[in-house]
């Protein structure tokens, strides 16, 4: 096949287990950042450096890797993880030593009396202040626009074959107040003045999608990534999960499907207790990607005919076990899950330290 041949085979495949048709065979996707840089022997800070040698870098992993259906995401600039955990980001060769993980400086950035800022003045001046000012403010220029300027990574990819399956990133108010806030403080925020931060989330909700919407447009995406991790259903009490993560979570997902995209909702930490609210998600649309602490097996039973689950061979897997290993359990998740309805993929992003065998072992159980 040529190689837009290829990329349409591929696409197709994936867009057909959104749908809960049944593709020729259970698609297979990346998701690897780190790994990139490991497998590839770039150190850390020299990947993370420039947007031109981190895609370079990134491409290269998928042809050692082999094959696959398509990445999750396709670029990596770490302190875009600053937009959603609303935290500082530790940086190998900014911060930390060279090839050393990034990591999330988690601190109480956002103070009590920030809440009336908000309320008072609206939340996009707040944003963009808070990035300048506390988030953005010491990173260094070669990490920043117009020096660190992202290509139209998807346009490249998709000259190789591949879909890029996420156009851009999504959370909810939750998630950035906690991560500013910090989790300890949000917690008692929660209990002693549940109004107010209730208020805060209203303020913020109808600002959230539309740069990952429009930027998905603009550069022909299928898809927007949607993440929760600390609104995961395990760490929260029924009561307090319904007031302040789903309500929230839910508009979200339906202004992105409603945009005509699809939902790529990453799921960290254990969402199982709630899994039958998801049927009041669009249908056919979004894509429940679970990291291993979810029951899989479960959201599957309980989202059958409703939504695409995506997922989850285990970090410690990909690292710890054995190609055998990692091919049987791949193999299980296709026969039990698949053939509609059900993406292969690690759970969360393939490690850093993944065995690159491992890696192509995930690979070979949906290709076999």
């Amino acid at each position: 096949m040529s190689v837009e041949q290829t990329y349409q085979a591929r696409k197709e495949r994936i867009l057909k287990a959104v749908r809960l048709e049944e593709p020729d065979r259970v698609p297979v996707v990346l998701e690897y950042s780190g790994f990139a840089a490991d497998v590839t022997n770039t150190p850390m800070a020299e990947f993370l450096k420039s947007a031109d040698k981190n895609l370079e870098t990134m491409l290269a992993a998928w042809d050692i890797v082999g094959d696959g259906d398509a990445i999750n995401y396709g670029l990596f600039w770490p302190y875009g993880l600053c937009y959603s955990f609303f935290s500082k980001i530790a940086v190998p060769g900014v911060d930390l030593p060279d090839n050393e993980m990034w990591q999330v400086a988690e601190t109480e950035l956002m103070k009590p009396e920030d809440y009336d800022v908000i309320l008072e003045g609206d939340w996009p001046t707040y944003y963009r202040t808070f990035l300048d000012e506390r988030l953005l403010s010491e990173v260094p220029s070669y990490f920043k626009p117009p020096q660190w300027l992202a290509p139209d990574s998807r346009a490249i990819w998709k000259s190789r074959g591949v879909p890029v399956l996420s156009g851009g990133d999504v959370t909810t108010p939750f998630e950035l107040l906690c991560g500013s806030r910090s989790l300890m403080e949000f917690c008692v925020d929660l209990m002693t003045i549940p109004d107010k931060v209730e208020a805060v989330m209203d303020v913020i909700v109808p600002h959230l999608t539309r740069t990952a919407i429009r930027r998905a447009g603009k550069y022909s995406y299928d898809g927007v990534w949607i993440g929760g991790w600390r609104t995961a259903p395990e760490n929260l009490s029924p009561e307090m999960w319904n007031r302040f993560v789903w309500p929230y979570f839910r508009r979200v997902v339906t202004e992105v499907t409603q945009a005509g995209l699809i939902a790529y909702l990453h799921l960290d930490s254990n969402w199982t207790r709630e899994l039958a609210r998801f049927k009041e998600l669009p249908k056919g649309c979004c894509v429940m990607a679970l990291d291993g602490e979810s029951d899989i097996r479960k959201a599957r039973e309980t989202l059958d005919g409703h939504m695409c689950v995506m997922g989850d061979v285990p970090a410690s897997l990909l690292f710890s076990g054995t190609p055998d290993d990692v091919y049987n359990y791949a193999s299980a998740l296709i026969s039990d899950l698949g053939p509609n309805g059900f993406i292969l993929q690690s759970g969360c992003d393939i490690p850093t330290n993944a065995k690159l065998e491992n890696v192509q072992a995930m690979v070979a159980a949906a290709m076999n």
